[in-house]
C-alpha cells in the first residue's frame, strides 16, 4: 500500500486562491485587514486560509480593484 504524501506533510503546489463569500474584516489593534480566502492545489484539494492585509495594501487594492471594475464596464458598453 502507497503512502498519501500529504500525510507525509507533502503538499502539492498551491494553483491560486479564491476569495471566501464573508465579509472581510480590520483589526483596529493589529491595524490589518483580514480576508478569507480558498487556496487551490495541483492534487484538487482546496484549504482554508486568511490573507492579512496592511492598511496601505488595502487603500492600493481599492484604487486597483475601482480601475478593475472601470475597465469591465467599459468592455461591457463596447461589447466585448
Amino acid at each position: 500500500m502507497q503512502e498519501n504524501p500529504a500525510a507525509q506533510g507533502v503538499w502539492a503546489s498551491v494553483t491560486h486562491a479564491t476569495p471566501l463569500k464573508r465579509d472581510a474584516t480590520y483589526d483596529h489593534r493589529a491595524q490589518q485587514a483580514a480576508l478569507g480566502i480558498e487556496v487551490h492545489h495541483t492534487d484538487g484539494r482546496t484549504a482554508q486560509s486568511v490573507l492579512v492585509l496592511t492598511p496601505n495594501q488595502v487603500e492600493l487594492y481599492a484604487v486597483q480593484f475601482e480601475q478593475l471594475i472601470a475597465e469591465r464596464e467599459q468592455a461591457r458598453r463596447s461589447g466585448q
